[in-house]
């Protein structure tokens, strides 16, 4: 009763917030109508003398590679976006990473969204309030038709970025700023009524479920007025994933409030890490009883659409019914590649997920999403293939598998050049027959209802509930052709990001051991003269054979994906 009773309390408490939020802002407007004529003198003065200092600047020489502006029109149209129509374009946040800075740009409902061509990123020094460079985003996404990220390019630190409107010449106001390594960054809530929180900067030992008691939930708009924070219970945590207690306020409120209210984590006695997630209800109150896919797979990554449309058309042959592709900062228009898969009745969706380093919480995510539509779950990535050497249906060997089995785990072959140095026109299911003697790990094929509530997991496996376990499956059975070393073209593309799962990147010195890394390569991304000839000491060419007689076109030898 006395838990009950602190839990009312303390929705009550954010009640009062949101409702002194509007009091405060209420007694603002109405502060400000008393002055309003005699703003608006001054501020025809501002304009004024803003107009001529920036010509004055405009006409000064820049050095270095900057592109010359005219920064007087940057300046003005800035005031005049700060003092315009609210429901203008706005910088939601910013999320600085090593090499980018992604802003978040909040649209008002129905305005169209801007393309790549239609804005600027626009840099500032230090202690500076001018403008000194702008540079074109290097990409632009959206998901949500009143949100996108832009990605713009960072080549200094310390510096500051906005965007720079090009049809009108406004300057968006810079947006609260946050680093990628410690921020709470996505969050959605359960069928429980549950919030899960993605977190960085818990710097948690992995595969290990922590003490919750240490840790609280804090929920609000602004987690640096502690006064205005609603703190709720950690019901589990480890790695990067945190199960709170939703408090029924967030859980009844309007959506409108729910958008502005951000969830994060804290220590006991810690500071409040930085969050941009929110708690939005992605799952379905009352999922269907029965499943309308058997057999679903989720994959996260980077520039992979050369080989997408191979994967996706295999596996739906093979008995695969849905894709969830996580799209991790893809720059090569991944989007219009799933847009017309989709439109060719393969049940794909497109996720973004632009935060690096991250995997094991993606795949988190993505079994959340999954388990009110899929009765298993594959997490495999873009150059890995399910096959089955003795031929039988995938229907057959998931179907087999007792109720207590929520668990495959599938050995991996991995795959060389094969002799190649050009990428093989037909793709990698003909093109690479000679792989490795030894398998070399597993990837999971799972029921996502059958994880355990900390959702943790290591990339190649989840741990369960109680009563559940898992089999390993016989490599007669089923198997993964992981073509991972592929023509040179093709792997070296990996050196952008890729490395062992906890550093950050390739060339760093760190887990040099790790079998994420090439063995013998080291962390210079120069290729060996004997690259094609790496990594093969068996011929293999049984899925290939496969593929020939269930796929290519008896007149023409084409297959589905050439077409």
């Amino acid at each position: 009763m006395k838990h009950r009773a602190k839990e009312e309390e303390e929705e009550n408490r954010l009640v009062q917030i949101l409702g002194g939020y509007r009091i405060a802002m209420n007694d603002r407007r109405t502060r400000s109508t008393v002055s309003v004529v005699a703003l608006k003198r001054i501020f025809g003065c501002i304009l004024v003398l803003v107009f001529f200092v920036g010509f004055s600047f405009s006409n000064l020489p820049l050095t270095g590679n900057f592109r010359q502006r005219l920064i007087s029109s940057w300046q003005t149209q800035g005031l005049k976006s700060i003092s315009g129509n609210s429901s203008a374009v706005s910088v939601r946040e910013t999320v600085l990473f090593p090499d980018q800075a992604f802003i978040f740009l909040k649209y008002p409902q129905g305005a169209p969204l801007f393309t790549k061509n239609d804005i600027d990123c626009v840099y500032f020094s230090p202690n500076s309030p001018q403008p000194h460079l702008d540079l074109q985003p290097d990409s632009i996404d959206s998901e949500d038709h009143d949100l996108q990220i832009v990605r713009c390019p960072l080549q200094t630190r310390g510096v500051t970025v906005s965007i720079g409107i090009k049809s009108n010449g406004h300057l968006l106001p810079i947006g609260p700023t946050f680093r990628w390594d410690s921020l709470a960054y996505e969050a959605l809530i359960d069928y429980d009524n549950t919030t899960i929180v993605f977190v960085k900067g818990l710097n948690l030992p992995p595969k290990r479920v922590m003490d919750p008691s240490q840790f609280e939930c804090v929920y609000g708009r602004d987690f640096t007025a502690s006064n205005l924070l609603l703190l709720a219970r950690v019901i589990s945590i480890g790695q990067e994933i945190v199960r709170c207690k939703t408090p029924l306020s967030i859980l009844s409120g309007s959506q409108s409030v729910n958008s502005s209210i951000k969830v994060s984590v804290r220590g006991v006695d810690k500071p409040v890490i930085s969050s941009v997630a929110r708690p939005y209800r992605r799952l379905d109150h009352n999922p269907p009883s029965q499943k309308q896919h058997q057999m679903c797979v989720c994959t996260m990554l980077r520039n992979q659409a050369r080989i997408l449309r191979e994967w996706v058309m295999y596996h739906a042959h093979i008995g695969v019914q849905s894709w969830f592709v996580y799209d991790n900062n893809s720059s090569d228009d991944l989007s219009s590649l799933i847009e017309l898969l989709d439109d060719e009745n393969f049940n794909i969706t497109r996720h973004a997920w632009p935060w690096i380093k991250t995997q094991e919480a993606g795949f988190a995510h993505c079994a959340l999403r999954a388990k009110d539509s899929c009765e298993w779950v594959g997490f495999i990535d873009v150059d890995e293939f399910l096959y089955f050497p003795s031929g039988l249906p995938l229907h057959d060997v998931i179907g087999n598998l007792t109720s207590n089995v929520a668990e495959v785990r599938v050995w991996c072959h991995n795959f060389g050049p094969s002799g190649l140095k050009r990428v093989p026109t037909k793709g990698v299911l003909l093109g690479y027959t000679c792989r490795m003697d030894a398998p070399e790990r597993h990837k999971s094929i799972v029921r996502p209802e059958a994880l355990n509530s900390t959702l943790i997991n290591s990339v190649h496996h989840f741990h369960l509930r109680s009563g559940f376990e898992f089999v390993n499956m016989e490599r007669n059975a089923l198997v993964i052709n992981h073509y991972k070393y592929q023509v040179w073209e093709v792997f070296k593309e990996k050196f952008y990001r890729r490395s062992t799962t906890y550093s950050s990147d390739w060339q760093d010195n760190e887990n040099l051991e790790s079998k994420d890394r090439t063995p013998g390569l080291g962390t210079e991304a120069v290729e060996p003269p004997d690259w094609s000839t790496r990594f093969c000491e068996v011929v293999d060419t049984g899925l290939r054979d496969q593929v020939v007689e269930m796929l290519s076109d008896p007149k023409t030898q084409m297959l589905p994906w050439q077409k």
